[in-house]
């Protein structure tokens, strides 16, 4: 998305314009904070702090996580507050969540002496003042029949068979041709029932490859203080979103490229703000809205800002974590299943003792952490999320692969692997194709997959779906080492590829 020239999950383009924002200095003063989060286990050290500090007179923004997920419980915390002179910006009461922005040093401290037993935790979600206008009003907390724009029932199935002309492009994706999709489509191209929330920094409305499969209806903006808006999701500093998108499901159509899913449909969910940051605030919207229009299917190519991995035994994070979390749980009950980048760092996600983070916060400045187990990078090392690594061509005239050099890993951690560089997809520039690598490249393929899976077995459930797309994932043994990092593991299952490579065939099989 936005910052691609982060070594990350949001992907390094070889041909992408890189975006970055004005990033504000943090502070390194102490604040005072609300309930205390979890510490590590005893058996490792902690995390090194990071403390916030939230100066008088600068507003800040900060989710609030209530004791218990339901409205009740959700009002006394929002009435809290405003006791503390806050202003709530957004409530959830599906998953107990109020974000709020307040310009008081001591608001942490101050609302949870409001709250008392309703409040589990409270956290500032970056290290710098918001950008975003502060409402003047108390929260909108959606109607549940408002946001829950529903599918169209009388969408027309794909055909059974291929349809004709081949797109011209198509002979370029080597990547279908890897997860077995060119086979895939014989058999289906994917129903229009079927609907995949691209969580990311918009889609190109515009763009012929895009535009048939593209759900306008049930598209959203959530970067706008995680408030969300029917408006605004439309891509405006970045097309990682928009390259995301064709290699879901761009058209059979004649032009370009054909996507995984090419006749299932997209809603765009716009995560990332025009400084490239996607917030805590901003990824619990973006997955709340996912579970309240009933979507099938989210890919998330990016880690949640400022911290590359959030960690439990600091309150702060603690609590922001917690509030994605629980955006994640709830939606996945709704029926939505999750694909996620791993990560562009190159690091061992299953052994955090191995390294350290020196890149975060990355909206301010980044400090040498060492950090835990209790320490991960979401949404991806989040329970019920499918981790995608990524693959490279190798040899490059052939359908063999390797581990990308920039693609992280982990024993127990990577779920599958996928095509991630060098990726030819859609791009917003004269509504074009270009070639863009990372495991924001990989994820797509998964979550196409996933698509093509649902279309064929409308009532699998999350749970199913990812099971049977690890079972049905090709067998990818370990392969010497990549940048220096030795693969773990048998042949099924191992820290490079997981369950192995994802197989489009088998999921419509």
């Amino acid at each position: 998305m936005t910052r691609h020239t982060r070594s990350r999950r949001l992907a390094a383009a070889t041909s992408a314009v890189a975006i970055g924002g004005a990033l504000l200095a943090g502070s390194a003063a102490a604040a005072p904070t609300a309930p205390t989060a979890p510490a590590a286990p005893s058996a490792e050290a902690p995390s090194t702090p990071v403390p916030i500090v939230t100066p008088d007179g600068e507003v800040f923004s900060y989710v609030l996580n209530a004791k218990h997920a339901n409205r009740g419980q959700t009002r006394l915390v929002s009435k809290a507050v405003a006791k503390a002179g806050g202003v709530v910006v957004q409530e959830w009461p599906q998953i107990g969540v109020v974000v709020a922005h307040s310009d008081r040093a001591a608001f942490r401290a101050d609302v949870a002496k409001a709250a008392g037993r309703a409040l589990d935790s409270v956290g500032a979600t970056r290290t710098v003042p918001v950008s975003e206008v502060a409402p003047a009003s108390t929260a909108r907390s959606r109607a549940a029949d408002d946001a829950q724009a529903t599918r169209k029932d009388t969408d027309v199935e794909s055909s059974s068979s291929r349809p004709v002309p081949t797109d011209p492009r198509e002979v370029e994706q080597w990547d279908m041709q890897m997860i077995k999709a060119d086979h895939a489509h014989d058999i289906t191209d994917g129903s229009r029932k079927v609907l995949v929330g691209v969580l990311d920094s918009g889609i190109d409305a515009d763009h012929p490859d895009l535009v048939a499969n593209l759900d306008v209806r049930n598209s959203v903006n959530c970067s706008d203080s995680g408030r969300p808006s029917r408006t605004g999701w439309e891509p405006t500093t970045s097309d990682h979103g928009t390259h995301v998108a064709g290699t879901i499901a761009a058209a059979r159509n004649g032009v370009g490229i054909v996507g995984v899913a090419p006749n299932v449909r997209m809603a765009s969910v716009k995560v990332v703000n025009d400084d490239g940051f996607i917030y805590p605030e901003y990824a619990v919207c973006g997955f709340v809205e996912a579970g309240l229009k009933k979507m099938d299917v989210t890919n998330n190519s990016y880690y949640v800002d400022p911290f590359e991995f959030w960690c439990e035994d600091q309150p702060d994070q603690a609590a922001a974590k917690e509030a994605v979390r629980r955006a994640v749980t709830w939606s996945t009950k709704q029926g939505v299943v999750h694909a996620a980048a791993a990560g562009n760092s190159g690091k061992d996600l299953a052994n955090k003792s191995s390294f350290q983070d020196t890149t975060s916060p990355n909206d301010g400045t980044p400090v040498t952490r060492t950090i835990n187990s209790g320490c991960q990078d979401i949404p991806t090392e989040l329970d019920g999320v499918v981790t995608v690594s990524s693959v490279e061509r190798f040899p490059t005239d052939t359908l063999g692969s390797r581990l990308s050099s920039f693609s992280n890993r982990g024993l127990g951690v990577i779920d599958v692997a996928a095509p991630g560089s060098r990726i030819l997809s859609t791009v917003v520039a004269d509504n074009g194709y270009g070639l863009k690598s990372g495991t924001s490249m990989a994820s797509p393929h998964v979550a196409g997959v996933l698509a093509l899976m649902k279309s064929a077995h409308p009532s699998w459930k999350p749970a199913k779906m990812i099971e049977k797309l690890r079972q049905q994932a090709d067998d990818k043994a370990c392969s010497a080492a990549t940048a220096g990092v030795p693969c773990v593991g048998p042949t099924r299952d191992n820290s490079y590829f997981g369950e192995g490579m994802v197989d489009a065939l088998d999921a419509v099989s």
